[in-house]
């Protein structure tokens, strides 16, 4: 393999933002209290008398949520993008990795998103709509000024590739 070859097959892979991890990792624990707090109320409201099934149940899905939650910051290490010459490859995913390949000239609405959440941070979310309804790609935990801009370049590139056509 060629020098250029090989740069060509391991692309350059921009990462987030670090601090989407605290975002990930906040959401996670939140949604791991639900259950803990519905089994408090059930054992509250029965008065203790609950069947052990319920008990192992709950409890075993608030283990789930807090090791999901324990690896948030790996989780958002492997979301990445990468903007090549006629696409935007896009991967996340840390043992079923995603990879999505969108060209430019398919890419129709670049939404920036910050929720309350992303806003404190300092963040946003890039929407990615296409012809295809599958594509659903978004990327989150990108710095305010790095979504604005990679926002307007991809539009940009989208414009170009469509007048080409």
């Amino acid at each position: 393999m060629t020098e250029q070859t090989l740069s060509e097959a391991t692309p350059n892979w921009q990462r987030v933002s670090p601090k989407y991890a605290m975002a990930d990792l906040a959401i996670n624990l939140v949604t791991s209290l639900v259950p803990l707090v519905a089994l408090v109320i059930l054992l509250v409201v029965r008065d203790g008398d609950v069947s052990p099934w319920w008990s192992i149940g709950l409890g075993a899905l608030v283990v789930i949520f807090i090791v999901n939650s324990l690896l948030a910051f790996r989780r958002v290490k492997a979301i990445g993008y990468v903007l090549r010459e006629d696409d935007l490859l896009f991967r996340r995913g840390i043992m079923f990795e995603r990879i999505v390949a969108v060209p430019y000239g398919r890419l129709q609405l670049v939404d920036v998103n910050r929720g309350p959440l992303l806003r404190a941070l300092d963040l946003s979310t890039l929407k990615f709509v296409t012809a295809a309804v599958a594509t659903g790609v978004q990327l989150p935990g990108l710095a305010r000024e790095d979504a604005e801009a990679l926002r307007d370049r991809l539009v940009e590139l989208a414009e170009s590739r469509r007048s080409g056509l």
